[in-house]
């Protein structure tokens, strides 16, 4: 049975270093759209409560219209009833019909009265309600240009760089498999803590990238020899040296050209 071949810390360093760029390339991508996909779905959330706030509007405004409609037919029949009391008037033949039919009339008169008293109240609520339509249209329609446009800004931006970013999340995939999982899950722990997502950092001008610590030159030298995982004391990531970094540059870079 052949022996599984180890895998070496200067392999397991390379490993590392080639996922760091690869997810770096993501991050920028990720960068680039920035607050971009909040942004529409904010405006589209918007855009939604907008329209169902004029829907519901619309639907209070015919409402109020079948109410003044209901308001004029009863009106009409009370001028019915009125009319009829009044032939009925004509052919009493004491005093007491007279007077109930009188009363009748009166009763009539001020349902009409009270009618009319609702029609008007009805038609100041539909003013109201078409001055908020006509200023949440005006908003609708602000609203909706702001969206269009931040869509076909996303759009652009999505179309430009899905392809990139696809590839590069399968490479990413495909290289976090060549990682056993120990180291993986502290690459991921430590991505997660450091500013930029940058967990494995070449030694820049005697200090780790992005840091202004000095590195011991005991432990540069360490580094250089490539036998040993070492962590950054001062910001917590893991410190390759200046020559590996270039080499799996390069060889990343050629991989995407």
């Amino acid at each position: 049975m052949a022996k599984k071949k180890e895998v070496t810390v200067e392999e397991k360093l390379r490993a590392l270093y080639d996922l760091q760029l690869i997810d770096s390339r993501i991050d920028e991508i990720r960068n680039v759209r920035g607050e971009l996909p909040l942004e529409v779905e904010d405006l589209q959330d918007e855009v939604t409560g907008l329209n169902t706030r004029l829907s519901n509007l619309a639907e209070d405004v015919a409402n109020l219209e079948t109410d003044i409609n209901n308001k004029k037919l009863a009106i009409e029949e009370s001028k019915a009833l009125m009319a009829k009391y009044e032939e009925q008037q004509k052919k009493v033949r004491n005093n007491r019909e007279f007077d109930s039919l009188a009363k009748e009339t009166e009763y009539q008169e001020l349902e009409i009265q009270l009618s009319e008293k609702r029609i008007k109240e009805y038609q100041a609520k539909i003013e109201q309600k078409n001055e908020v339509i006509d200023t949440t249209k005006e908003k609708l329609d602000k609203q909706q240009l702001h969206l269009d446009h931040k869509k076909s800004e996303l759009d652009a931006i999505l179309k430009e760089t899905e392809k990139e970013e696809k590839l590069l999340q399968e490479k990413s995939k495909e290289f976090s498999g060549s990682i056993d999982d120990h180291l993986l899950n502290a690459y991921t722990r430590i991505r997660t803590k450091v500013k930029n997502g940058l967990a494995v950092v070449a030694i820049e001008r005697g200090a780790s990238g992005g840091s202004f610590f000095t590195i011991p030159p005991q432990v540069q030298l360490e580094i250089a020899t490539r036998k040993k995982i070492t962590i950054d004391e001062h910001s917590g990531r893991i410190l390759i040296d200046a020559g590996l970094a270039a080499e799996e540059k390069e060889k990343i870079d050629n991989l995407f050209s």
